[in-house]
């Protein structure tokens, strides 16, 4: 039996995936996305139309791919504290390998640090970022005081995801500072309980990271 044209697309999205994530958009080249699918090299014109709209084809499957695990849970019952953990341990979780294929969640971050900026990709990108911004909001609602501006809510969730993608993106960079030791013990639960601590301390929703030291006494 001959191969279905499903099989070929589907080929050339993970094909395309693994390049687009190795060596961005303008490096990559269509003859090298065809060559590891096995494909004949006028595939991508007759499933895509071309290079760009395969790129935002494969944001589209990595998105779908990293979704299938779902929203984080954050049950209305649970308080807002436990729902800023879950949402943290969730965004995390949703940055490292899982045995999913690692191009997904590398060319997601590649798009997030060094953007393509067509209106096709900032589309895509947004279908990713706009329901984690949307849960984040929620949460936040129910520990800030009503009065908070939104421009002092968007820089708090900032702050909370930044947190988490510096982990992530910048794990040479932890590595180096921590050493090989401390970076080894930097896990998901490590990572999680570090940052929502962090955050619920820095928002006084929690106790502090750290005791303050106890003032000397005066000698006389």
């Amino acid at each position: 039996m001959g191969e279905r044209p499903d099989d070929t697309r589907l080929r050339l999205l993970e094909a395309a995936g693994e390049v687009f994530a190795e060596k961005g958009f303008q490096a990559a080249t269509v003859r090298e996305i065809c060559k590891r699918a096995a494909a004949n090299v006028a595939a991508v014109n007759y499933y895509f139309g071309d290079k760009q709209r395969l790129y935002v084809e494969v944001l589209r499957y990595a998105h779908r791919g990293i979704a299938e695990r779902g929203e984080p849970p954050c049950a209305s019952e649970m308080p807002p504290e436990e729902k800023l953990r879950s949402f943290i341990e969730h965004l995390l979780a949703d940055m490292q390998d899982d045995g999913t294929p690692a191009w997904r969640r590398r060319l997601m971050l590649r798009e997030l640090t060094e953007p393509s900026e067509t209106e096709a990709c900032l589309a895509a990108m947004h279908a990713f970022i706009q329901p984690r911004k949307e849960a984040l909001g929620k949460i936040l609602s129910e520990i800030l005081p009503p009065e908070t501006s939104e421009l002092d809510r968007q820089l708090i969730a900032f702050s909370i995801v930044g947190q988490c993608m510096f982990h992530r993106i910048h794990w040479p960079v932890v590595k180096l500072m921590a050493g090989e030791t401390s970076f080894r013990s930097l896990d998901l639960a490590r990572l999680t309980d570090h940052i929502s601590r962090f955050c619920l301390a820095a928002l006084g929703y929690g106790p502090p990271i750290v005791e303050p030291a106890t003032p000397a006494r005066a000698t006389a």
